[in-house]
């Protein structure tokens, strides 16, 4: 896969400000931004996000992906 597909997977899955992957081509992190992610743990935040790519991830196709996940809120705050 290339991290624009998985970029586009998100945005179409998902109501997102910011998303930036990058990868290898096997193993990929995100940095996804969304106001779906308030009041969400961190692990309802992966889960949400990883709903988005779940058909890649069982099929294989996506093997391995690291999130950063984020409110705008807290991603304005990071400057």
């Amino acid at each position: 896969m290339h991290p624009e597909a998985i970029e586009t997977l998100i945005r179409q899955g998902m109501s997102c400000t910011h998303v930036e992957v990058d990868g290898d081509g096997r193993h990929f992190e995100a940095v996804v931004v969304s106001a779906e992610l308030a009041g969400k743990s961190r692990v309802q935040r992966q889960q949400r996000v990883y709903e988005t790519v779940r058909a890649q991830l069982d099929s294989g196709e996506l093997h391995a992906l690291s999130l950063k996940t984020y409110t705008p809120e807290e991603w304005s705050a990071r400057g």
